[in-house]
């Protein structure tokens, strides 16, 4: 008994410590791997062209979505937040209400969290695929180069379009509060407007578009490690596909927590 406890407990110790090595080797691979974008970002050629045309496949791959879920949050939140301060008498708040939440939170989260799936995905699986048909080997041995025109381009465009997008579901959020504003208490849309924008400060939107800045940065670098690591031939693929999306989503929620704590110290 002594002897087959002992080796259990052996077994473990060993399974642990490999699992921790793991974890140090894939943060080194990681660090590597952002380390070199830095290096590469800002040395030339530079590839104009190819981040606006990543840029634009962003925004379309991401567009339709976000207006239709700005929209409904938007609503729903104003639907869900009304009658709360209706039982206090303070129905006259909600535009403030509503617009402090969507500025300050919503509307970066969401649009990140759809980056994540439908941007993230789409770079991990397209990376991948030309990491396993050996393109990008292709583009080394020609003497291009490769994470620069791949990795470089499309870290940037995301980087760039997100808060873009980050300020459009904003104004599509806060367009759907007004609807159920007005509807309720026919309430003007320049008079919700400004009952709206009263308590939003500068440091909101200097907040909401640092936050979209890093979830761009992080959706776009995530999803590049996975594709531009794959393996394993289309069960590869797959695998950095959704690796892209779980690890950016987890990543923006982090980021989330760290950017609205520093944030509200600065208040």
């Amino acid at each position: 008994m002594s002897a087959s406890s002992n080796t259990v407990t052996t077994k473990k110790g060993s399974s642990f410590i490999r699992w921790l090595t793991g974890v140090f080797i894939n943060l080194y691979k990681v660090s590597k791997f952002v380390l070199r974008f830095f290096k590469e970002v800002f040395v030339p050629p530079y590839e104009f062209k190819e981040v606006i045309k990543q840029c634009y496949d962003v925004g379309v791959r991401s567009f339709t979505l976000i207006t239709v879920t700005g929209f409904i949050v938007g609503v729903i939140f104003t639907k869900q937040s009304r009658p709360s301060l209706l039982s206090i008498g303070a129905t006259s708040w909600l535009p403030s209400l509503v617009s402090i939440a969507i500025l300050r939170a919503l509307a970066s989260l969401v649009t990140a969290l759809i980056a994540a799936g439908k941007v993230g995905s789409s770079i991990g699986a397209e990376l991948g695929s030309m990491r396993v048909t050996e393109q990008i080997d292709a583009m080394e041995v020609s003497g291009t180069k490769p994470f620069k025109y791949l990795v470089c381009t499309r870290v940037i465009a995301t980087s760039i379009t997100l808060p873009i997008l980050a300020t459009y579901t904003a104004f599509i959020a806060l367009l759907g509060g007004y609807l159920n504003v007005a509807q309720n208490e026919g309430t003007s849309f320049i008079t919700f407007m400004q009952n709206a924008f009263d308590p939003i400060t500068f440091l909101d939107f200097w907040a909401t578009l640092t936050k979209s800045l890093v979830f761009g940065f992080t959706i776009g670098i995530v999803g590049c490690y996975q594709g531009y690591n794959s393996s394993r031939g289309t069960e590869g693929v797959g695998k950095a596909a959704n690796s892209a999306v779980v690890t950016a989503m987890f990543l923006v929620f982090i980021e989330e927590v760290i950017i609205v704590q520093i944030f509200g110290w600065l208040r």
